[in-house]
């Protein structure tokens, strides 16, 4: 998968959660670390949960307790901002900066087939999920779904985006 499949791919960072205040401020949860760092990725695409899309720019924020706080363009009403209630925040993945060695945006696993270390084929990647205590990558073929811990180099022994794969430390009949 070369870094060109990827241009088109969007991100999702975050939600509107409703209204702050009265001047048309929305309460946002980022899922960026540290969660601040959302702002800096622009433009956004909002996806209503009706499935409209619009692209924004020039979103500003800050930080109070446990939200981020937004002032969107042009709203500057309350009833607006609540109209926008779970409104999706997604971003281009080319917004987003190179990962450093070792780290992977989960998006860019999607869709790489996984072999075993004995080259039996599990799948390709659906999604990953996040348990607390690892990630776990998501295999599917037409038989099965298989949940593999990612975990280097004990269960995923390398990732090779040229070839658009990935070997893991897997037993296929697990």
């Amino acid at each position: 998968m070369s870094s060109s499949d990827n241009a088109g791919r969007r991100i999702l960072l975050g939600r509107v959660l409703g209204a702050f205040g009265i001047r048309g401020e929305a309460k946002l949860e980022s899922w960026t670390e540290p969660r601040l760092t959302i702002f800096r990725y622009q433009p956004w695409v909002l996806r209503t949960p009706q499935g409209t899309e619009r692209e924004i720019h020039g979103i500003r924020g800050r930080e109070t307790g446990k939200y981020l706080i937004a002032n969107f363009p042009g709203v500057e009403d309350r009833d607006a901002i609540e109209a926008m209630r779970g409104t999706e925040i997604f971003v281009p993945r080319s917004a987003l900066p190179p990962p450093k060695p070792g780290e992977y945006y989960w998006v860019d696993l999607e869709g790489m087939r996984v072999v075993n270390l004995e080259g039996v084929g599990l799948g390709t990647v659906s999604h990953l999920f996040s348990t607390g205590a690892n990630d776990v990558l998501v295999a599917r073929d037409d038989e099965r779904e298989r949940m593999i811990p990612f975990v280097e180099p004990q269960y995923v022994s390398s990732v090779d985006f040229d070839a658009g794969l990935i070997t893991v430390d897997w037993d296929p009949e697990f």
